[in-house]
């Protein structure tokens, strides 16, 4: 058998009406009561409650201002960066690819660290409005250090593929053997050698002029019309 439905009826008769009516009353009472009591709370409340959101509104404001100047002074530092060949040498890996980032950033490009394990070739992404997108590979070694052809094809491999880069660059403090060169010149993998990375790091010359990088054009939206 089915659940009857509980259905509410019209008060019937006279004292029905009377006792809803009370009810009805007692229940409106109640609510205004509470109404009450709710506004006399947030009046008492209200200078309190003003401070809180002050407060609030004053750290964001100094976050903000804090976050500002930061960003500012390490423009201003960037902007000035010089490193010398000694003090390249010093730098370990890691400390080698941040220098290569801040070099990137000091000539104009959006960039950033990302070499660590299994990077596939990439240890700093960079992007430039008019330049397009930058993979560095860093190969921090000894000054008689040289870079062979095995890590061109891995960056060769890897930068477009991978990384969708638009200009490859494989950066060392030593040097690259011939056939690394040749290699690189012939399938445009550009490469900075410990005389580049001279006039880069420490003459202060811009990257994209080092290597004769040309200026890309901006891409067009094809707007196709409906038939």
């Amino acid at each position: 058998m089915g659940r009857k439905q509980l259905r509410l009826r019209a008060p019937r008769g006279r004292h029905e009406r009377v006792a809803a009516a009370l009810v009805a009353a007692a229940a409106t009472t109640m609510l205004v009561q509470a109404a009450r009591g709710l506004w006399r709370a947030i009046v008492r409340g209200w200078p309190f409650a003003l401070a809180v959101a002050a407060a609030a509104v004053l750290a964001v404001i100094w976050w903000q201002v804090r976050r500002v100047r930061l960003r500012r002074a390490q423009a201003t530092l960037v902007a000035v960066l010089r490193l010398p060949l000694e003090r390249i040498d010093s730098l370990g890996d890691a400390e080698f690819e941040f220098a290569l980032r801040d070099l990137l950033i000091r000539d104009g490009w959006s960039a950033q660290r990302v070499g660590q394990a299994g990077d596939q070739a990439a240890d700093v992404i960079g992007r430039h409005a008019q330049r397009g997108r930058i993979v560095l590979q860093a190969k921090h070694t000894t000054v008689g250090g040289k870079v062979d052809s095995k890590v061109m094809y891995q960056v060769k491999g890897t930068a477009g593929p991978v990384h969708k880069a638009d200009v490859s660059v494989v950066v060392t403090n030593g040097g690259f053997t011939r056939d690394a060169k040749a290699w690189g010149e012939r399938h445009r993998v550009h490469w900075v050698d410990r005389e580049r990375l001279r006039r880069w790091a420490d003459d202060g010359v811009p990257l994209h002029i080092l290597l004769r990088l040309p200026a890309r054009r901006a891409r067009r939206t094809v707007v196709r019309r409906a038939a």
